[in-house]
């Protein structure tokens, strides 16, 4: 009985190296090491925008458990809503200006960084810790803070400013046309910091001789700017652009938390309307309906910037 006792483990161990040695070609093979992340995405990623596709063809609703499929409807009762062309215009003020800021705003800083560190100038790390700090902060979170600093009181930390400079106080969420600039600069602060990360990294990638010969030829710090830097980090422009019009379109937390779309609809951009739409009024169908006609302007902003800024042979 020890004997065979004994024997058990070399056997197990045996069975176990003959398994390890057949499925050895199989695991040294790339599509075992991807698989994961392949099933992650399918999972979480295809699946959902998949569902999102076939429920915007119902009228499903939270409230009663059957639905059916009604083709084009929930786009139809969308679109003929009263305040979705309103909230359409809002959504494209939004995030075209935005949008701007960012890259805008991003280049400086990248910029200055990067200029920064070649000169060992102090500062260039706190400035980066400084500007991403902005980034990490949930949207929820950003949009408490800059309420609490827009109360349009004295004791608001933008008006307590401004009436000890003289000025009146100013209707920061109150106004229709100060919320949505409110709303603007709150995620520009945000959105900033993202810009910023790529563009500096594109910046690396630039190599120096390029600059040394433009120096040589004469070429100012604009100029080097236009010939030498942008055409250099022009991918990384697209990508910056395609990814943060994408983050901008779909901004709904900030706005929630900051405005609520208010006053009225003057900051209630698509994104917070699918949301009101799918979890205060139970319209799944209709909110379906928004996210994939969001789906389609974000597919041909991506297909404009592909054509204006990157040329055939960068492919």
């Amino acid at each position: 009985m020890s004997v065979q006792t004994k024997q058990l483990p070399e056997r197990a161990h045996g069975v176990l190296a003959a398994v390890t040695e057949r499925l050895e070609p199989i695991l040294n093979t790339p599509i075992t090491w991807i698989l994961p992340a392949i099933l992650f995405l399918l999972t979480f990623r295809l699946y959902p925008l998949l569902e999102a596709i076939r429920m915007s063809f119902t009228n499903m609703n939270l409230v009663a458990p059957d639905y059916q499929y009604v083709g084009l409807e929930s786009f139809q009762q969308v679109i003929s809503s009263p305040s979705f062309w309103t909230m359409a215009k809002v959504t494209v003020i939004f995030v075209a200006i935005s949008v701007i800021l960012q890259i805008i705003l991003g280049m400086i800083l990248a910029l200055a960084i990067d200029y920064g560190v070649k000169k060992h100038l102090y500062g260039s790390v706190s400035t980066r810790v400084a500007v991403l700090s902005a980034w990490v902060i949930p949207g929820i979170v950003i949009g408490i803070l800059w309420k609490i600093m827009l109360i349009e009181t004295n004791y608001g930390i933008v008006n307590y400013f401004l009436v000890q400079s003289g000025f009146h106080v100013v209707s920061f969420l109150s106004d229709p046309q100060m919320a949505l600039l409110s709303t603007i600069a709150a995620n520009t602060w945000r959105g900033t910091a993202f810009s910023m990360i790529m563009l500096y990294a594109g910046l690396q990638q630039v190599p120096q001789h390029l600059y040394d010969a433009a120096r040589v030829d004469g070429a100012r710090a604009l100029q080097r700017f236009r010939y030498v830097t942008l055409p250099q980090i022009k991918p990384v422009v697209f990508i910056n652009l395609v990814l943060i019009t994408i983050y901008t379109l779909n901004t709904f937390d900030m706005i929630m938390s900051l405005t609520n779309g208010g006053p009225g609809h003057a900051t209630e951009v698509l994104a917070l309307f699918m949301y009101f739409e799918g979890f205060n009024r139970f319209n799944l169908g209709q909110a379906a309906a928004v996210a994939v006609m969001m789906l389609l302007v974000n597919v041909v902003m991506t297909i404009i910037y592909m054509r204006f800024l990157i040329d055939e042979e960068e492919f």
